[in-house]
């Protein structure tokens, strides 16, 4: 993929500690831009590899510009602490990827209420808590871009042909996460018409099949 330049650019990409966060952030890098590497924390965990250093690495190998910041998308105080403490580096935010995303592969009967929280809590309000923080300096300075992560359950029934479900039956499963993605969808296209005056682009990159990345492994 051949990007414009994006020399002096600064981009923030969540969830990219692996996947497709870390490729995005690779790819960024690559294209001149300093990127800021985030997920929840710094080292890998018990379930998936991968951590914001490793990610970093990777980009100063090929003399990129990375820096690592912790964010816990749950937290707003968090994810203010992410926009603040780049904007004390860098000065500026041009691109803001919002990729940190969670699935369920569960039945709507068989997800609770709890889980319905933290599916809408990863894959919606934290976006939404994002560009409020970073949508007023990118009016100011008149420029940036906005890419919001879906997927193609927003507009497809998911079976559990996809999940660890080794029975014969095959069950529709992922309402919760498929809601939550069709909303981010809506916002993003409603947001697009708001904001496009000031030169700002928002975006949807949306896989049109399940990419097998680390954490949907995991997750399944």
């Amino acid at each position: 993929m051949n990007l414009p330049s994006l020399k002096n650019k600064v981009a923030i990409v969540t969830g990219s500690s692996r996947g497709i966060g870390k490729a995005i952030a690779i790819q960024l890098a690559k294209s001149g831009a300093s990127v800021i590497v985030t997920a929840r924390t710094e080292s890998p965990t018990d379930n998936v590899p991968g951590s914001i250093q490793e990610t970093c690495l990777e980009i100063e190998r090929t003399g990129g510009i990375a820096i690592p910041i912790v964010c816990n998308v749950r937290d707003e105080h968090s994810i203010i602490n992410l926009v603040t403490q780049t904007l004390n580096t860098c000065g500026k935010i041009d691109v803001l990827v919002n990729n940190a995303g969670i699935g369920n592969y569960q039945s709507f009967t068989n997800t609770s209420l709890k889980q319905w929280d933290l599916m809408l809590d990863i894959n919606l309000r934290a976006p939404i808590i994002l560009m409020q923080n970073v949508l007023p300096g990118m009016i100011k300075q008149q420029s940036g871009s906005i890419i919001n992560v879906s997927s193609h359950a927003a507009t497809n029934i998911f079976s559990s042909t996809l999940s660890s479900d080794t029975s014969d039956e095959v069950k529709i499963i992922g309402q919760s996460y498929g809601a939550s993605k069709a909303a981010i969808e809506r916002l993003s296209w409603g947001l697009a018409a708001e904001v496009g005056e000031h030169n700002i682009s928002i975006n949807v990159l949306k896989p049109l099949k399940p990419v097998l990345t680390e954490g949907f492994v995991a997750q399944r």
